[in-house]
């Protein structure tokens, strides 16, 4: 009777130290979703930062143009988005 006991007790701290585990992986996950959520620049933010980028000479007139463009697209989706919020 005492090693069915103990056989249980084992598998009942197995258990609750798989639940722990499991509860501080869910914490590092949201933790680190939530901080990338806010690292992310809006396309106002990298518009100036490649604007800079080109006038230090890191990009060519071609990277710039197709960076622009790009991004030019963006930001009318994000006006036209804000402009039928308010």
């Amino acid at each position: 009777m005492s090693s069915a006991y103990d056989s249980l007790v084992q598998a009942a701290l197995l258990f609750a130290a798989i639940f722990g585990l499991t509860a501080v992986v869910l914490a590092v996950a949201r933790r680190y979703r939530g901080r990338a959520a806010q690292d992310k620049l809006n396309p106002h933010e990298m518009m100036s930062n490649f604007r800079e980028l080109y006038d230090r000479g890191g990009l060519s007139d071609e990277e710039f143009r197709t960076i622009k463009s790009k991004l030019a697209t963006e930001l009318r989706a994000e006006l036209k988005d804000n402009s039928g919020a308010g």
